[in-house]
């Protein structure tokens, strides 16, 4: 009898070490990235929050308070790769919105080597390729043997495809020109049934703006939960990823500004929006079962006309004219005309082909173009990439100017302009705003956990949008993305 309650102790503490052994994971890892959104969202708009959406998510969660992007410029592209990349334009190779290959001009996701599924226009031709680096889903993947699934959604096709990263099941983005959400062959042939019910569903007449309407927040959570439920995300035995960005809340900042009417209503639907998919995923994933986060890729000044109405500083570089001034100097002390190609988001870049077809030097190039850049009183500084090392610039913005550069896709210059400026012409009867700045009404975004092994509370530390992804894959036990830079967060649950 004693041989067997020993046998039988021994028998409990193996199975105890096996049960230990066994890696705890959620079912389903939900990112949100609200486009545009500024950091102050969360508070400005707080007293009108329902109890469901944002207001639970500050009540259940853990906020990263002073979370701030380390990169520029601050757009749409480069935010949702670093989010999920944890890494910087210098590694990753989105170095905008639009950039440059081999002197010729993209789009983040352009491929021409795919097609469209569910549609024939050129917005189909889109995939990751353009990405140099691993995503979180893609490190999922590959530490679950590529047995789960990972998903992608946003109404913007870089904010659907960069998230799900180059392993993912499929992302889907909205075609004007079709009128409801679509994929590529990168991912599949055609779309599938499920997909193809919900676009009888949710369609809209082809051209209509649907960047613009309130209803780009509600069709593109709809897609997510339809993703959810057709998919059995978070039903299965490994832990399944879906990427969700809401591209409407920056359309109508752009269009709108960050004030008024506009820019309230369609926050108002962002909360109710998110109040009823966070139910939708307590009842088919389970609350406590799913690891949730939102953030933004970058928030948006105020308009300028509005800023001065108030007696602040605040006003716009006129890239168009610049580029004219230093197409003029060039031409007449260097004998290249037109040797400014193109102006992106304060990067500029130089026609190399034609600088070397007329003998002349690239570096005589640069610093005409520079004198001109100096004398110009919207700017702070404007300098050389490759030698910023030669450049009066405070280390904290250099660094931030490095971090966004990739050596062939980001141009030759760079220029910071004032505080409160955007880089175009503003007109006395301009309503708009718009971003890419490092400035804190740029850069400082939001970033709250809930859910799966979330503690509330809150931090003031200095956290950084490349920190999300080490910390989420550090809450997995997974490997962090192959290019990553950030730092895992620790989640404390002290208050501030």
């Amino acid at each position: 009898m004693k041989r067997l309650s020993i046998l039988i102790a021994v028998l409990a503490m193996a199975l105890g070490a096996i049960a230990q052994s066994h890696i705890e994971r959620p079912k389903l890892v939900v990112g949100i990235v609200v486009d545009q959104m500024r950091w102050d969202y969360l508070y400005y708009y707080y007293e009108d929050y329902g109890p469901d959406g944002i207001k639970r998510l500050l009540s259940e969660g853990y906020s990263c308070e002073n979370n701030m992007i380390n990169y520029v410029p601050t757009v749409t592209a480069i935010g949702h790769s670093s989010i999920y990349t944890g890494s910087v334009p210098y590694f990753t190779g989105i170095a905008g919105n639009s950039f440059m290959i081999d002197g010729k001009s993209v789009s983040s996701c352009e491929d021409e080597s795919v097609y469209g599924v569910g549609t024939d226009s050129k917005a189909g031709q889109r995939s990751p390729r353009n990405l140099k680096a691993t995503t979180i889903g893609d490190e999922l993947k590959q530490a679950l043997d590529f047995q789960c699934k990972v998903y992608g959604v946003a109404i913007k096709d870089r904010a659907a495809i960069l998230p799900a990263g180059h392993s993912a099941d499929a992302a889907f983005w909205w075609d004007s020109e079709v009128g409801h959400f679509v994929t590529s062959s990168y991912y599949m042939d055609r779309l599938p049934q499920w997909v193809e019910r919900f676009n009888r569903k949710y369609y809209t007449e082809p051209k209509h703006d649907l960047n613009t309407s309130n209803d780009g927040v509600t069709f593109t959570f709809r897609m997510a939960e339809a993703i959810i439920d057709n998919e059995k995300l978070g039903r299965g035995k490994y832990t399944d990823m879906l990427a969700v960005s809401v591209s409407s809340t920056d359309a109508i900042g752009h269009t709108y500004g960050t004030r008024g009417r506009e820019n309230y209503e369609v926050y108002m639907r962002l909360d109710k929006e998110l109040a009823h998919f966070f139910k939708e995923l307590d009842k088919h994933v389970g609350k406590g079962n799913y690891l949730l986060f939102l953030s933004a890729d970058h928030g948006a000044a105020h308009n300028p006309n509005f800023m001065n109405e108030h007696g602040q500083p605040a006003g716009g570089w006129d890239a168009s004219a610049a580029r004219k001034a230093m197409n003029r100097a060039i031409e007449q002390e260097c004998g290249v005309a037109g040797a400014i190609k193109a102006i992106y988001d304060c990067r500029i870049y130089l026609d190399h082909n034609k600088i070397d077809s007329v003998g002349a030097d690239v570096d005589d190039v640069k610093r005409v173009a520079l004198r001109v850049l100096a004398n110009d009183k919207d700017l702070v500084v404007a300098a050389d990439y490759e030698n910023l090392d030669q450049a009066a610039i405070p280390e904290f913005l250099k660094q931030r100017i490095i971090n966004g550069y990739c050596r062939g896709r980001s141009g030759d210059l760079v220029v910071v302009a004032n505080p409160g400026y955007l880089t175009f012409k503003v007109k006395d009867s301009y309503k708009g705003t718009s971003h890419g700045a490092w400035n804190p009404y740029d850069s400082h975004i939001p970033l709250v956990l809930m859910g799966w092994h979330v503690p509330h509370g809150a931090t003031v530390k200095p956290t950084h949008i490349v920190d999300l992804a080490p910390t989420i894959c550090s809450m997995l036990h997974i490997q962090m993305p192959n290019a990553c830079v950030g730092e895992p967060i620790t989640l404390d649950v002290s208050h501030f």
